[in-house]
């Protein structure tokens, strides 16, 4: 088998397909994500904490007389949680809604009257 043969074959497997998809929208994803988290979730949550410790931001909170930025750190850290909890929360509801459809799916459809009928022949069959 030729060495382009086996490449193609390779490459347009459906699973390498699918994880490529899956790569190039969790890219799109994660752009969403850091958008909320950066630009909506956390000004929110910091806001009244930078106010109180009379900041405008974390970047400003360093040890002094070195160049140790403890406020990107935290800063880094209260985005690496906000958007873990909020990806939390997305996974969540979607194994939900899909549960939910799983158990819609499961239950029978009720039988016909063909069948009603023919269950209750055999009934007084075996009687």
């Amino acid at each position: 088998m030729g060495f382009v043969k086996e490449f193609k074959e390779f490459a347009l497997k459906g699973n390498v397909i699918d994880l490529a998809v899956g790569v190039v929208i969790g890219a799109a994803f994660n752009k969403i994500i850091s958008s909320l988290v950066d630009d909506i979730i956390t000004p929110a949550i910091l806001t009244p904490a930078l106010k109180a410790a009379h900041l405008t931001n974390l970047s400003e909170l360093v040890i002094q007389g070195t160049a140790i930025k403890y406020g990107n750190f935290l800063s880094t850290i209260i985005s690496f949680t906000i958007t873990a909890i909020a990806l939390f929360i997305f996974v969540k509801a979607v194994n939900k809604m899909k549960k939910k459809k799983e158990t819609e799916s499961v239950i029978p459809a009720e039988p016909s009257n063909q069948e009603k009928l023919l269950a209750e022949i055999r009934d007084l069959l075996k009687k």
